[in-house]
């Protein structure tokens, strides 16, 4: 895992933009590459202004998006039977895919925005909606702009982490562990949101469920 780590390290500083667009949109298919590791450096080099933060975020933000519509379309094609056959040779456990289904199930569209920005879920949450055959534009759109979010946020905690203490890029494990650090308070802010929006669907089922038997009568 260390080598593995400052090989995308030691990319992301020799393709530049193409190796951010490359390895964020391996991060969201199915390589377990931490995305932790790709926006972060390079926040910190723009903030360097090695860089630019508004094109390495677009390009960040675009490969999340080839990746997810990788994983969209082959969910698609393939069927959840086939998915979960195949799946464990690309790290996807059938233990994690159910768990991501069932949210993607829940919480319907809404869970593709919200799902680009948790944990395990980023990773896999295009193949539900795949399955389903969520509307392409829709996908296309929920996806964007979570992906964008996720990257803005990695990169600014990159110039953050970076400004305080700079030997840390030197040390990949270190960054990631630094990141997650700093990322808490916006994880738990998602939880947060997540949980009023659940309530807010349980508040509103209701009256939903009431609206046909009022026009039945």
């Amino acid at each position: 895992m260390h080598e593995l780590i400052n090989w995308l390290v030691e990319t992301i500083g020799a393709l530049g933009y193409a190796g951010i667009f490359l390895l964020m949109a391996l991060e969201s298919s199915v390589f377990p590459i931490p995305s932790e590791l790709v926006m972060p450096p390079a926040g910190y080099l723009a903030q360097q202004g090695k860089m630019n933060m508004g094109l390495a975020i677009l390009c960040g933000t675009f490969g999340s998006l080839a990746g997810a519509y990788a994983n969209y379309f082959v969910a698609r094609w393939l069927g959840r039977p086939l998915v979960i056959k195949y799946g464990r040779y690309v790290w996807i456990t059938e233990e994690h895919f159910n768990q991501v289904e069932s949210f993607f199930l829940r919480h319907g569209e809404i869970s593709t925005f919200i799902g680009r920005l948790l944990p395990v879920i980023r990773h896999l949450i295009s193949i539900p909606a795949g399955i389903i055959r969520m509307g392409f534009l829709k996908f296309s759109v929920m996806t964007t702009v979570g992906a964008a979010i996720w990257c803005s946020v990695l990169a600014w905690l990159g110039g953050k982490v970076g400004r305080d203490n700079p030997e840390i890029l030197k040390d990949p494990e270190a960054l990631i562990h630094a990141v997650k650090r700093e990322s808490i308070p916006i994880l738990v802010a998602v939880a947060v949101v997540c949980v009023l929006y659940v309530l807010a669907m349980k508040l509103t089922a209701p009256k939903d469920a009431a609206q046909p038997q009022r026009e039945a009568k």
